[in-house]
């Protein structure tokens, strides 16, 4: 099921916004990591430092339909029916999210894209927003050392995903599964960087900072 999104009275298609020149000269950022690779502590230190708008399509899920927006009561719709919400509903959501925050340099996509489809969608978006995806980062940690991490975080998270070997083993798996395709598209166009994950954590913001600077010039 297509449908667009509403502002005023007016309805339009997730691929035909308003005002595209609002999201102009932004930065856009993708950065990927695997269970315990430091995504989330390498994502706050970067969107403090380069004034991103952190994006996770789950976030923006749960506020259109808190807000009861017609892309939120679509989703809540379909998802009450056991149903996944299809890849144009999510665009129109993250489109509608772009104009809201047009203030900010860049956003940091976290979650979206995990298809090549969502990434070919995500990119005819921005394009019409006059911008792109500067850069696709990439934190590569050995899958022992994940195993380490994510076991000693299950003595303290609570999470009992944590703490069984055999599953997080299933998770990194299942992951570098579905986002090879990713991957893959983006380094057509030179724009697949992978960073180690490995060390202290200035050294890993410093190395992943020394890519985003050298694309922004």
């Amino acid at each position: 099921m297509k449908i667009g999104f509403v502002k005023g009275n007016v309805k339009y298609s997730p691929y035909i916004c308003p005002n595209t020149s609002k999201a102009s000269n932004m930065f856009h950022i993708i950065l990927f990591g695997p269970p315990g690779s430091g995504k989330g502590t390498q994502s706050e230190k970067l969107i403090a430092a380069y004034g991103l708008k952190h994006l996770s399509t789950g976030d923006l899920l749960r506020t259109e339909i808190n807000n009861k927006t017609p892309l939120g009561l679509e989703a809540k719709n379909l998802m009450d029916k056991g149903q996944l919400v299809p890849d144009d509903v999510v665009v129109g959501m993250i489109s509608s999210a772009l104009d809201a925050n047009s203030g900010v340099k860049g956003f940091l996509f976290d979650g979206f894209p995990r298809t090549k489809a969502q990434a070919e969608s995500l990119d005819k978006l921005l394009k019409l927003k006059n911008g792109e995806i500067g850069v696709f980062l990439a934190l590569k940690v050995s899958e022992e050392e994940l195993v380490h991490r994510l076991l000693n975080r299950g003595l303290t998270s609570g999470r009992s995903d944590d703490t069984n070997e055999e599953i997080i083993r299933s998770r990194i798996t299942e992951y570098n599964n579905k986002t090879s395709s990713v991957a893959d598209y983006y380094a057509q166009f030179n724009k697949v960087v992978l960073i180690p994950g490995e060390g202290s954590i200035d050294d890993i913001f410093n190395a992943l900072s020394k890519e985003i600077n050298a694309r922004m010039i």
